[in-house]
């Protein structure tokens, strides 16, 4: 453990953990199976989260999402419902079958063990802005890509391998790809048993054709797709790996997840005589074009130049219509693969060369005003995006204007580039698009108004770019013959299909952004046979549609992504060659991908175990089903309400009729749990999947909740292997135990932002968890005081805890049922722990009893679906009977809402006296060589209502909030008002500081508490009862209370309803000694201040706090000597008491502050005591 003094307390919470998981083994606590429908009628719950893949261990990033619904269902066991989480393992897709192949091959060329040379790669993940032109063409699309550093750093599988604990001899098997099926699952068990997952593990399985049974229910889901016309067969463009020879779907991607394809139009511009050297060859032979891919055809109308980057490296390549294109390698790459070429995937490559070979060159441009347009320098061209050709339209795009104003004022930088005046000089921009506010030459306005002053002001011809792209495009009209008052968003696309069937352009696509198969392959977007899912039918998109608007996803924004998601998904391959999965059924040379047949094995899990009953690979069926004998026909009566029972199949009645009464008593799915980057991909086709296989069954079949969350930090840093900041879920559960990390992990944070697990909360839950373990041992084994009476005080602090522990009742469920689990940690456990310490210090640690076990009670089950362990633990120290898991949700009595209010005012008095003590004693500390007399007397202020100008401005407030809707009234409509108000004229000076205060009061405890015009409790009532605790906690020896009314007029301002105010005085006072004379007795003489008027009682009461041996100041007795010059020189006498005469506890002191003497005032008399007294405590009184 690193940095630990010890691990006692960790080893005593895993010492439970590991105690607790074998008791819910043995009683099999988690294992469900579904009741008749009819004889059920306390509701159920099914939740599942996304089987992970089983390429490694699971690491704290699974953890936290697996978290969020296993919690869920800890809570909705604790509803009276029925709860099954069943858990899977997913090993379809390319990842495994590529890293058993790279095992082999690094064995094949390194030999075994292998011997690596001395190499390492690292592939670094550069985020990209994106323009106004990007968010246009891909609106709705994914942002990020999922790129993380899995490898750590290391170059070779082996070394992967390696880093897992792996020696030589077992990396070996790895080869294998069907050992990685045999050894991942089972470890993945133990880890989330571990971890005390509420799992029903005969229900666990592993995909792929390794198990039969999962095979042909996956063979069944896409022979009923395919009958319903939902799966087709066609050439489609896809993301393909080159070097995997197949598509490559977000699962078999190690950066790009999320990433799909861009179209572009690309314009061919084609090159006119004279050729420049480089081409001189096709002069008059071949028809060859610069080739440029824009993503607004629609502005062709106003070319002016082509921009060349002078350094790029570019080819001139034959494409299949005999044409010459000039572009780039990498886009040249792209055409390959999308039937440009007379060979799929092979560039025909006649001439390379460089941009400066090209530059000047004479083009004619499709919908040109210019005949001619020439080939200009511009350094800002991408190699890595488009065709490194780009087409210049200076009207409408702020880049292209600020460039090509630069080449025509620098003719050095001309003459460089060898670009002549005629190439340059007689182009200006063409008006081709009227936008409001930016009028026909958009780009020059913007410019102008950002003050752009070369191509060079990069950050602000991005501004410029955004502002004129979105305007251009939703608010512009066309101002060419043919589209003249046509919106822009209207004509883009019947002007690019005029400019294609033309033949003056072709459609191409790229990946938006840099995808890199699991291969190390950079893939392109490629034409492909293949079977495809076809997500842009618009019956099936409706329907989709209506089956999302019935799921709760617990969170707008995410909501907004699958919206998004649906505007813009269209075919999704389904199939590819290479890899681990199930064979497409009427075509067996092809394999369903890993996205393809995750989308509803969820209602697999109602019935795995009937057919596998835990084994993984489903080799053995505890009823004796072979996988033969789920033919389509048993399927289909399983799972669809109006399919016959099949009478040929050789599973007997009782146990078809059982499947099928678990699919329909478990199903619908009531929550999937996932991160957010799956929601454009895998939550979105589980929608799709489910609405197409039951399109008349919503109610029995649609997901009821999907709930997706933010990536998790680790220590505010992103988890990486390369780095170090990782942590696998055995080695968080070795080091924080199963409930100091499930704790850590629920104050992880909710919602769609990113989360942060802290080790030092995971440390510190550690210890809390076991603090209160120990603190309910001390109280069930009498260790601590608590009391079956209590005096009025006691009675009125238990019933203020109990309205606390009632709302934290409340409160925790609402944050439960709305999964925000950190809100229910923070209500369910750190503020009822502070409401319980509360309580032991206002009750001066006179505690009930009665109260303080119904507060382990409501604790405990409050926190047991985070820490089911210790909740497990306590339930068992406490004797409830049963277990923990199968208790109900506490019962909430009432809460208080005045009560509360009257505590929350007491804690806040308490604060403010101390921090007032606090400050007083600072600013004495910094008056160098001034000392400032130490305060022992609070006056505390309190006001039944406000003055009246404060009360009209409330007034004032209150009426203008409720006459516009709900909104607050800004400063100057209130100060206009208040002006003519009568009572607040006058003050005007002090009434706005005072609507001030109000406002940022209302930001703190809302409107309705700081209008509020009196108090809701009797104030003096509350302090008088409380105040012996706050002399207890404030140190001061005397309070007062009064009235605002008798204060100053600052008092008076200042102190409102349930507001009070605070002042501290340095009364006058001189020390007196109370002197013990009792032989071997545990008191000591005391010093104390008394002050004019005191009496006895009020000094023995301060007195008790520093004898804590004396519990009854009625057990005292207080003397005076007879001579109080002589009597305390004499040797005092342990038996006699001669010289002593006795005081009573209600006589009061007189002061001669100039003599600093204490008088006793008896009879009338003042006596003097020389400013001793002597105090005996009777025998017996004392502990």
């Amino acid at each position: 453990m690193d940095n630990r003094k010890g691990t006692f307390k960790l080893e005593y919470l895993r010492k439970i953990e590991d105690h607790v998981q074998k008791k819910w083994k043995k009683d099999k606590i988690f294992e469900e199976d579904a009741p008749n429908a009819n004889d059920w009628k306390d509701g159920k719950f099914f939740a599942t989260f996304p089987f992970p893949y089983m390429n490694g261990r699971l690491h704290l990033g699974h953890t936290f999402t697996i978290s969020k619904s296993e919690f869920a269902v800890g809570f909705q066991r604790m509803l009276g419902k029925k709860c099954l989480y069943p858990f899977a393992f997913h090993c379809t897709g390319m990842p495994i079958k590529a890293c058993a192949d790279k095992l082999k091959r690094e064995m094949e060329d390194f030999g075994f063990p292998p011997n690596f040379p001395d190499e390492s790669t690292k592939v670094a993940v550069v985020e990209v802005r994106r323009d106004a032109a990007d968010v246009l063409a891909s609106k709705g699309k994914s942002k990020k890509s999922k790129a993380t550093a899995k490898a750590g750093g290391c170059t070779y599988q082996w070394q992967i391998m390696k880093m897992l604990g792996l020696e030589d001899d077992e990396i070996k098997n790895f080869a294998d790809a069907g050992h990685w099926l045999q050894y991942f699952p089972p470890l993945a068990k133990a880890d989330l048993e571990r971890m005390g997952l509420k799992v029903d593990w005969r229900r666990s399985f592993i995909s792929t054709d390794v198990n039969p049974f999962f095979d042909s229910f996956v063979r069944w889901q896409f022979l009923t797709l395919k009958e319903r016309g939902k799966v087709k067969f066609g050439v489609r463009h896809t993301v393909f790996s080159p070097k995997d020879g197949q598509p490559c779907m977000d699962h078999d991607r190690s950066s790009g997840e999320g990433v799909g394809g861009q179209e572009y139009t690309l314009i061919k511009m084609k090159l006119v005589a004279p050729f420049p050297q480089k081409l001189k060859q096709f002069e008059g032979k071949r028809d060859v074009h610069f080739v440029a891919a824009t993503l607004r055809p629609e502005t062709m109308f106003g070319q002016t130049n082509c921009w060349i980057h002078p350094d790029i490296t570019y080819v001139a390549h034959r494409m299949k219509s005999g044409e010459i294109f000039v572009s780039t390698k990498r886009s040249a790459r792209n055409m390959a693969y999308q039937s440009m070429t007379d060979k799929f995937g092979e560039v025909f490559t006649e001439v390379e060369l460089v941009g400066q070979d090209i530059m000047g060159a004479s083009l004619s441009a499709p919908l040109a005003k210019y005949p001619i347009i020439y080939t200009l320098p511009m350094m800002t061209v991408k190699e890595d995006k488009g065709t490194g050709v780009v087409t210049s339209v200076p009207s409408d795009s702020p880049d292209d204007f600020a460039a090509l104003r630069d080449l025509k004022n620098k003719e050095a930088f001309r003459e460089k580039y060898g670009v002549s005046d005629h190439m340059v000089l007689p182009f200006e921009a063409v008006p081709i698009i009227e936008i409001p506010d930016f009028g026909n030459l958009a780009a020059v306005k913007a410019c102008e108004m950002l003050k752009i002053k070369s191509q060079n002001d990069k950050d602000a011809l991005a501004e410029a770019k955004d502002m004129v792209y979105l305007r251009g495009f939703y608010e512009g009209k066309m101002l060419v013959p043919g589209y003249e008052g046509q919106k822009v968003q209207d004509v883009k696309k019947p002007i690019q299909n005029k400019l294609v069937a033309d033949g003056m352009a072709v459609l191409y696509q790229e990946p938006e952004r840099k995808i890199i198969s699991r291969s190390g392959d950079v893939c392109v977007i490629a034409l492909c046979d293949q079977w495809y899912l076809d997500y842009g039918d618009e019956e099936w998109k409706v329907k989709t549609r209506a089956g999302l608007e019935n799921i709760n996803t617990f969170s707008d924004e995410t909501r907004r992504n699958f919206q998004a998601t649906l505007d813009w998904l269209k075919e999704h391959a389904c199939s590819r060659t290479y890899g681990l999965g199930t064979r497409v059924p009427w075509d067996d040379k092809w394999l369903i991908e890993s996205l393809s047949d995750s989308t509803i094995y969820t209602a697999y899990y109602t019935i795995a175990h009937i057919l596998q009953g835990g084994v993984f690979d489903g080799s053995h069926s505890p009823n004796g089903i072979t996988p033969e004998q789920m033919t389509p026909k048993v399927w289909d009566y399983i799972f669809f309400a109006d399919a016959q029972m099949p009478t040929d199949c050789g599973i007997s009645s009782e146990l078809l009729q059982k499947m099928k009464n678990e699919f329909r008593f478990w199903y619908p799915l009531d929550l999937r749990v996932s991160g957010k980057d799956l929601v454009p991909n895998h939550l979105t086709y589980l929608i799709y999947n489910h609405v197409a296989m039951w399109p008349q069954e919503k109610e029995q079949a649609w997901p009821v909740g999907i709930r997706a969350n933010g990536h998790m930090l680790l220590n505010s840093e992103k988890m990486s292997k390369s780095t170090g900041n990782f942590l696998t879920l055995t080695a968080a559960i070795d080091k924080f135990s199963a409930d100091g990390m499930r704790l850590a992990l629920a104050d992880a944070g909710d919602g769609i932002e990113d989360a942060n697990f802290v080790e030092k909360m995971a440390d510190a839950g550690v210890l809390r968890l076991y603090t209160w373990i120990e603190w309910v041992r001390q109280v069930i084994e009498d260790e601590m005081p608590l009391f079956d009476d209590v005096d009025d005080v006691g009675d009125s602090c238990a019933r203020v805890f109990e309205s606390e522990m009632n709302r934290a009742i409340v409160q925790t469920r609402k944050h439960y049922e709305n999964m925000n689990f950190k809100e229910a940690l923070k209500s369910g456990f750190f503020e009822l722990q502070n409401a319980r310490d509360k309580y032991r210090e206002v009750s001066m640690h006179k505690m009930s009893r009665k109260m303080i076990r119904r507060f382990i009670q409501v604790q405990t089950l409050l926190i047991t679906p985070v820490c089911p362990h210790t909740c497990e633990h306590v339930w068992a120290l406490m004797k409830m009977g049963g277990s923990v898991m199968n208790a109900m949700w506490p019962t909430a009595g009432e809460v208080d809402e005045i009560l509360l209010a009257s505590s929350e005012f007491v804690m806040g008095i308490a604060r403010d006296l101390r921090v007032k003590i606090r400050n007083r004693k600072m600013l004495s500390e910094k008056k160098k060589g001034k000392t400032m007399e130490k305060a022992d007397k609070g006056v505390i202020y309190y006001a039944e209502s406000y003055p009246g100008w404060q009360k009209a401005t409330i007034e004032a407030m209150q009426k203008m909030f409720d006459e516009s809707n709900g909104q607050l009234p800004d400063n100057k409509q209130l100060a206009v008002q208040l002006k003519n108000c009568a009572e607040t004229k006058p003050h005007m000076k002090k009434v706005m500081p005072f609507v001030a205060t109000l406002k940022e009061q209302i930001q703190q405890i809302g409107l309705e508490k700081a209008l509020a015009l009196t108090s809701v409790f009797d104030q003096r009532k509350v302090l008088e009862t409380n105040l012996k605790y706050l002399m207890d906690t404030s140190e001061l020896e005397a309070i007062e209370i009064r009235s605002s009314e008798f204060g100053d007029a600052k008092i008076r301002d200042s102190t409102s309803p349930g507001r009070p105010n605070i002042e501290l005085i340095a009364t006058p006072s001189v020390n007196v000694e109370l002197r013990n004379q009792q032989a071997c007795a545990p008191f000591h003489s005391v010093f104390l201040k008394v002050r004019d008027g005191e009496t006895c009682v009020d000094v023995l009461q301060r007195m008790l706090k520093n004898q804590l041996n004396i519990t009854d100041i009625d057990t005292i007795e207080l003397s005076r000597y007879e001579d109080p010059i002589r009597g305390p020189r004499v040797m005092p006498s342990v038996d006699k008491k001669d010289d002593l005469i006795t005081v009573n506890h209600e006589s009061a002191f007189k002061l001669d502050d100039h003599k600093k003497q204490a008088y006793l005032m008896l009879q009338g008399k003042e006596v003097n005591i020389e400013n001793i007294l002597v105090y005996r405590v009777n025998n017996g009184t004392y502990k």
